[in-house]
């Protein structure tokens, strides 16, 4: 049996990537157990584990259009389904250390998938598809994020305890990782999809003397950030709306690819966007009304991914992007994010700490930060005022 339909190959892509969220916020959700279990006390230390993974990304995203050029972008998107799998491991770690390798390794698992789904994309999908393709992309982290603070409680009743929920989302990604294999990637496809990959003059130093790969990473670290903080320190902050950004997430991805077909501008949707969002994440954060905080975490979920179609699109519609191009280009932008957000995730941490568990502070830091998401769309192109079709050349050129 071979799969060949653009459709199933998606829905392959995307079922990965929602089991990956749903064993890295399940790993997350479970940490009050997993501290409990290896004795660990102080919040920053904690933070390392959730923040194990991010590490990964840093560096996991930065190499993975090396890996595609070594391996072709099938067997590099199997590997990084491989490297995910190996999250089974997190419930047996017997200390500290072997927790951080198992996070560590499934988290550079997940950075290489995020960076393949734009050549995987640029393969499959006409340029007209390719918004709604990157929409529904965007939004898997999100489902799966919210499979788990919505449902975790009950998943860990049905299976016993949180570590065979883990290592039941381990075994649905072995699943779906031997079903990519029966992929068609045949000589002629592979060849045309891995040649902008392997012929393009676009390198990594070429990706990082350009000014716009340092602006659009830089642009979405602050908000990643926060993304990070809201389901890994904000329920223990007693802040529990986390679940109604997720869930209202959902909601503004979906309108978000509708709104992207409809409205070509781009800049406008995140800019806008940005501004509800530092507002939200105020009202979020330090208002003593529950039900303040309940609809700032509604119109917050709505309006963080509202935008997020738009925001990846807009590498897709730059002039003569090719796959080596795009994929470069999406390695140093979740790379940048991941490094920064990263060092604020520690931050944040190490602020409530040494304010003896107060969060004003912290989350004071995260307010502000987040605003990058509104001052970087001031340094990014506007690529939707002209026709698509002259911005971009299809992979199969």
């Amino acid at each position: 049996m071979r799969i060949n339909n653009k459709y199933l190959i998606e829905a392959l892509v995307f079922t990965s990537y929602v089991l990956f969220a749903m064993a890295w916020v399940g790993g997350a959700a479970s940490m009050a157990q997993i501290m409990a279990s290896l004795n660990i006390e102080s919040l920053a230390a904690a933070s390392f584990i959730s923040g194990a993974v991010t590490i990964a990304k840093i560096v996991g995203t930065f190499v993975a259009a090396w890996v595609a050029i070594k391996l072709g972008v099938k067997y590099a998107f199997f590997l990084s389904s491989v490297l995910i799998v190996i999250g089974i491991f997190t419930p047996y770690a017997a200390n500290y250390e072997w927790l951080l390798i198992s996070r560590f390794l499934m988290g550079l698992g997940g950075a290489f998938m995020i960076v393949y789904f734009n050549p995987i994309v640029m393969r499959w999908f006409e340029v007209s598809e390719r918004p709604i393709i990157n929409g529904l992309n965007a939004v898997a982290f999100n489902v799966g994020t919210a499979i788990i603070l919505w449902f975790m409680p009950t998943i860990n009743v049905v299976t016993g305890s949180w570590q065979n929920s883990l290592i039941l989302f381990s075994i649905a990604s072995i699943v779906v990782a031997l079903a990519w294999l029966l992929v068609e990637f045949t000589p002629e496809n592979s060849d045309r999809t891995n040649s902008n990959i392997a012929l393009d003059n676009y390198s990594y130093i070429d990706g990082l003397k350009d000014k716009f790969n340092w602006a659009y990473g830089l642009t979405y670290s602050g908000l990643l950030a926060f993304y990070i903080c809201l389901f890994t320190f904000y329920p223990k902050a007693g802040i529990s709306q986390s679940k109604w950004v997720i869930g209202f997430g959902i909601i503004g991805t979906l309108a978000g690819i509708v709104y992207s077909k409809k409205i070509s501008a781009r800049l406008p949707v995140i800019r806008w966007s940005g501004v509800v969002i530092v507002l939200t994440i105020a009202g979020l954060s330090f208002s003593q009304s529950t039900l303040v905080q309940t609809i700032s975490a509604m119109i917050l979920g709505f309006f963080i991914f509202f935008p997020i179609t738009a925001l990846v699109s807009i590498p897709h519609e730059l002039p003569n992007m090719t796959g080596q191009r795009v994929t470069v280009v999406f390695s140093l932008f979740y790379s940048i994010s991941y490094l920064v957000s990263t060092f604020i995730l520690w931050w944040f941490g190490n602020l409530v700490d040494s304010n003896n568990g107060s969060y004003t502070q912290a989350f004071t830091l995260i307010t502000i930060l987040s605003s990058s998401f509104f001052i970087g769309s001031f340094f990014l192109p506007e690529t939707g005022n002209k026709n698509i079709n002259t911005r971009m050349k299809p992979c199969e050129e």
